[in-house]
């Protein structure tokens, strides 16, 4: 391989635990869904890397060393024209388990400053689309922990409500709104018994579908009580690396809005 001189360094938070992260660096069909249909991983120093990018554009290269489940490196440059040769740069990924998930470090080295400016921006987008692809993949179940976290503010039954909390939410939840501030699962379940204490019939009822984009969630809600509808609002969830909520911030709106 030609001098590599110039390289260019970005470091993204993945929130998945880092053997799940590694994972979709060994597996083909993972990889496919980052870079493209047809884009393949052979995950073993001396494999074959190829990548299938929308339009047509194609690259390839090696891998030189796995250390799973915490490095990649490998070679990789395009089929045809330019900025480089196939084998002509080369990527090392490093990853590190953090308390939100996995930090994500990459270094593309190239022989050119010119092939390393062309990359900037390819790499915070690509990046920023394989976040994505981790996190819907991890919150698969976001819409049901939602629904779960809804369900126990409706429910009256106190073991029923516990169990419901306890499959939704971390140990060391947070939950702040107009009536709220909230620290932790043990503050949040006798909040909840106030609730049904000081207002028994309340419930809440999740509206619409989530949106969601890397562990953040949106969910419209609408309150109720013995008479009818008694509010609306929004919830912003904040998921943790294995998909239970960490973190919630309610935002409540004209009653019937």
């Amino acid at each position: 391989m030609t001098q590599l001189d110039h390289a260019l360094d970005r470091t993204v938070i993945v929130r998945a635990p880092r053997d799940i992260v590694f994972s979709y660096f060994t597996d083909s069909p993972r990889w496919a869904r980052w870079w493209g249909e047809g884009s393949t991983i052979d995950p073993r120093p001396g494999g074959s890397i190829r990548l299938r990018f929308t339009g047509g554009a194609e690259a390839s290269g090696e891998v030189l060393e796995i250390v799973p489940p915490r490095r990649l490196v490998y070679t990789i440059g395009f089929a045809s024209g330019t900025p480089m040769p196939p084998g002509g740069s080369r990527v090392t990924i490093e990853l590190e388990e953090i308390a939100a998930g996995t930090r994500l470090s990459l270094r593309h080295e190239f022989a050119e400053a010119a092939a390393r400016d062309h990359h900037v921006q390819g790499w915070r987008y690509q990046l920023a689309l394989f976040a994505n692809l981790v996190a819907d993949d991890r919150a698969a179940d976001a819409e049901s922990i939602v629904d779960a976290w809804f369900a126990a503010w409706s429910e009256p039954e106190p073991e029923r409500r516990r169990w419901l909390l306890h499959s939704a939410v971390t140990p060391q939840v947070r939950f702040r709104d107009r009536y709220s501030l909230i620290d932790g699962l043990a503050d949040l379940e006798p909040h909840l018994q106030a609730v049904h204490t000081f207002m028994p019939g309340s419930r809440l009822e999740r509206r619409g579908g989530i949106r969601h984009c890397q562990g953040t969630v949106l969910a419209d809600w609408t309150a109720f009580g013995p008479r009818g509808e008694t509010g609306r609002g929004a919830n912003v969830f904040t998921l943790d690396s294995d998909g239970r909520i960490a973190d919630i911030v309610g935002f409540w709106g004209a009653a019937g809005g």
